[in-house]
């Protein structure tokens, strides 16, 4: 069964608008849209959307006859699209969760993890072309070693990726087993962190870059402007540094009034605080759903309220 993580702080913080217009950009098992719908009247709505086709399959099974939630098959980079074509102008509140689903992690079929043995593909939408299989077999070790660097900070980046090239040549890596051991092999042993699987940062990083997943959240964090209402919420629970930061950076941007250089004497950018932080620190999960859930530990939400 898939734990939405931090789901009392997400209705908390979305105050939400029994009669508003709310968008979840990344409906998964359907947990926190649930949460969500309940706190909506018969003339609120509910839009959520999912990428991953397995997932949509699953949330119209889960809100079939509701007459006002809509499920859409979309990236939730192409938000305003999505809104456009179901002839919305403007959203009360929008909510983002980051994070893997328990049903993607553990479907060996889909390739994301390496406690099931399955094909390297951990593409969340299955019509994109490349997976994993491409990645690790035939992309050039210097890219390898970026993608690595880049998407999960990995500190044996080079190490990685000169073990993966060197096991190609001999046979090709085929499963999520089989990559794990590679990389568990090429990290010295006494960096393998307890309780962390040597190989964690590397199919972070695979993953990322396989699914474009930053300049999603990047092109996500560059519409709220135009589609969120005035005195409307925006909740977003990120799981790594990389996600956080580019939430956290925005959502600050957003918050100043003035970007102008410290040096000139007066402000001559013209720009306008957009939005309010309601979180000047990232809401973390309470140790109680930690022990219930270990995979919300990594888990951080910030939130912003939009002032004109």
């Amino acid at each position: 069964m898939h734990k939405p993580v931090l789901t009392e702080e997400l209705i908390e913080n979305l105050a939400i608008n029994p009669h508003g217009i709310y968008v979840d950009c990344t409906g998964g098992g359907g947990g926190h849209a649930l949460r969500v719908y309940k706190k909506l009247s018969s003339d609120g709505r509910l839009i959520i959307l999912d990428r991953d086709e397995d997932a949509v399959k699953r949330l119209k099974e889960i809100f079939d006859g509701y007459n006002n939630v809509n499920v859409v098959q979309s990236n939730f980079a192409d938000v305003d699209s999505v809104l456009k074509e179901l002839k919305i102008a403007r959203i009360t509140g929008l909510y983002a969760d980051f994070g893997l689903s328990n049903y993607q992690l553990m479907d060996e079929k889909r390739g994301f993890s390496f406690r099931k043995s399955g094909f390297l593909d951990m593409r969340m939408d299955s019509s994109d072309e490349i997976t994993a299989y491409e990645v690790v077999n035939n992309y050039p070790k210097e890219t390898l070693i970026n993608i690595l660097k880049k998407y999960g900070e990995e500190p044996f980046a080079g190490r990685i990726a000169d073990s993966i090239v060197k096991k190609r040549v001999l046979k090709k890596i085929e499963s999520t087993s089989e990559l794990a051991s590679v990389i568990s092999e090429a990290i010295p042993k006494k960096f393998h962190k307890h309780g962390q699987n040597p190989a964690t940062k590397s199919f972070q990083a695979i993953r990322i870059f396989i699914n474009k997943e930053l300049e999603a959240i990047e092109s996500l964090l560059n519409k709220i402007e135009k589609i969120v209402e005035k005195g409307g919420r925006v909740v977003f629970i990120s799981f790594h540094s990389l996600e956080d930061r580019l939430v956290k950076d925005m959502l600050n941007f957003y918050a100043k009034d003035c970007i102008c250089p410290p040096e000139f004497p007066e402000c001559r950018c013209d720009k306008k605080k957009t939005f309010r932080l309601i979180t000047k620190k990232p809401i973390t999960p309470k140790e109680s759903e930690i022990k219930r859930n270990p995979l919300s530990r990594s888990a951080k939400m910030r939130v912003a309220e939009k002032v004109i």
